[in-house]
């Protein structure tokens, strides 16, 4: 999964996972915002809105890094969204071979 997975910050903390993932969605699979074919999605527990979204393919991930501003749009209003690549941490009980 690395380098096909993006973390999103800033979603709307009024709504239920459920509804962000789906407007999570539909934001990132449009072609003007850079997106593409989306592999998983995870809407993570928490005060601090955040989202993991894994795409099928690197070059999408990419693509939605370079776009500078994402915006999602919910029921009139407009929440900016603060999009960064997302480097998993291993656990110390994990084996990294070479």
């Amino acid at each position: 999964m690395a380098g096909r997975t993006v973390r999103v910050r800033g979603l709307p903390a009024d709504l239920p996972p459920d509804r962000v993932a789906d407007k999570l969605t539909i934001h990132f699979l449009r072609s003007r915002n850079g997106g593409g074919e989306i592999a998983d999605l995870q809407v993570l527990p928490g005060p601090r809105g955040c989202a993991l979204i894994t795409f099928e393919a690197p070059e999408v991930a990419r693509r939605i890094l370079a776009v500078k501003d994402h915006v999602l749009s919910v029921g009139g209003r407009k929440y900016p969204l603060e999009v960064t690549e997302h480097v998993a941490e291993l656990s110390p009980d994990e084996v990294v071979r070479g």
